[in-house]
C-alpha cells in the first residue's frame, strides 16, 4: 500500500510539472533547452542577438532567392556561417557547428522567429520579439510546401547567366554570382556581389545589378568596340594569320564578311544559344567591372584571333539559313 501511495504521489507531481510547463509555454515563456540562433536567454526570456538575427534574416532571404536548401547550405558554408555558440547554465561552452540541411530545415520551420511559443504543436504568442515578418515566413513556406523533387528540378533548370565568371564588383573586387527569384510567376535575374551575400548589403555600395540590364550594357559596349577601326583592322589581320589564302572568294570579300559580321553583332547574338553566348564572351572578355556609376569591359589580348573565325562561321550559317 505504501508503494502504491508513493507511485500515486510521483504521478501527481509529474502531472503538476507538465501542467505548469504547459501554462508557462502558453504565456510565451522560454522553458529551457538550446537557445535558437538569433536569440540569447536572460531571466528565462529570449532576447534578440542582433548579429545572429541578421544571419537568420539572411538565411530566409537567400532561401527565397535560391529555392534550394542544398545550394543555400553550400553558400553558408563558403561564407563560414555556423550554428549558435552558447554557454550552458553550468558554464559549459557549446561551440557552433557547420550549418547542414537538417539544421536549416529546423530553422526555417521554427515559429519562434515569428514571436511565437509552441507547445505540443500549438502556437501561442511569445514574450519575445519576432525576427521574421509574417509575409517572409509565408513566402518561404509556400516554397517548402512544393514537392521537393519538383523544386530541385526547377532549381537545376538552366537559367541564362552569360556573364558568370566574368563580372566583378569594382568596389570590393569580389566576384558577382548569378541568382534568380520568381515573383507572381515572373523570373527576375541578378548578379550579386559575394561580399554583400556574406556580410550584408550594407558592406558593399554595388551590392547587385539586374542581369538583363548588365548583359545589355555589356553587349552595347562590345558593339561599340567591335565597330572601331582599330578592332576591325586587328580582326582582319587575325583572320589573315589564320588563313592567308582563302580557298573560296577573295581577300577583299573576306574582309567585307568580317566587317558585316562585326556590324551585325545583334543579329548574330540573337541566333546563339545561351551557352554559345557565354562561350563567346569568355573568348573575348577578360573581366567586367561593375561600379556604382557604370561598367568597364577589359578584352582579352588573344581573343581577336579566334573571333574572326567565330564571326565568319556564325555569319555564314545565318546566310545559309536565310
Amino acid at each position: 500500500m505504501l508503494l502504491s501511495f508513493a507511485q500515486y504521489e510521483r504521478e501527481l507531481a509529474g502531472e503538476r510539472i507538465r501542467d505548469k510547463f504547459a501554462a508557462s509555454r502558453k504565456r510565451g515563456l522560454w522553458m529551457g533547452g538550446v537557445p535558437p540562433l538569433g536569440y540569447d536567454v536572460r531571466d528565462r526570456k529570449l532576447i534578440v542577438n542582433a548579429d545572429e538575427a541578421a544571419l537568420v534574416r539572411l538565411i530566409f532571404d537567400r532561401f527565397l532567392a535560391l529555392g534550394s536548401a542544398t545550394k543555400l547550405v553550400a553558400e553558408l558554408a563558403a561564407a563560414g556561417h555556423r550554428t549558435k555558440s552558447w554557454i550552458t547554465q553550468d558554464g559549459k561552452d557549446r561551440q557552433g557547428k557547420a550549418i547542414d540541411k537538417t539544421f536549416l530545415y529546423k530553422l526555417l520551420h521554427n515559429r519562434v522567429y515569428l514571436g511565437e511559443a509552441v507547445h505540443k504543436g500549438v502556437a501561442h504568442p511569445g514574450e519575445h520579439e519576432a525576427i521574421i515578418e509574417r509575409a517572409t515566413w509565408d513566402r518561404v513556406h509556400a516554397i517548402l510546401a512544393e514537392n521537393p523533387t519538383r523544386r530541385a528540378n526547377q532549381t537545376r533548370a538552366t537559367v541564362p547567366a552569360p556573364l558568370r565568371g566574368l563580372i566583378h564588383c569594382g568596389s570590393c573586387g569580389s566576384a558577382m554570382t548569378p541568382t534568380s527569384t520568381r515573383r507572381r510567376g515572373r523570373l527576375y535575374r541578378y548578379y550579386l556581389c559575394t561580399t554583400a551575400i556574406k556580410q550584408g548589403h550594407a558592406a558593399c555600395p554595388v551590392r547587385s545589378v539586374a542581369a538583363g540590364e548588365a548583359e545589355s550594357l555589356v553587349l552595347a559596349q562590345m558593339r561599340g568596340i567591335f565597330q572601331t577601326p582599330e578592332i576591325i583592322a586587328q580582326t582582319i589581320a587575325a583572320a589573315a594569320q589564320i588563313d592567308p589564302a582563302p580557298e573560296t572568294g577573295t581577300l577583299a570579300s573576306r574582309e567585307r564578311d568580317i566587317i558585316d559580321a562585326l556590324g551585325n553583332l545583334d543579329g548574330i547574338w540573337a541566333e546563339l544559344f545561351p551557352a554559345e553566348q557565354q562561350r563567346l564572351l569568355h573568348l573575348m572578355i577578360e573581366r567586367i567591372t561593375v561600379q556604382p556609376t557604370g561598367f568597364a569591359v577589359t578584352l582579352r589580348a588573344d581573343g581577336l584571333r579566334s573571333l574572326a573565325t567565330e564571326l565568319r562561321t556564325a555569319d555564314t550559317a545565318m546566310g545559309t539559313a536565310a
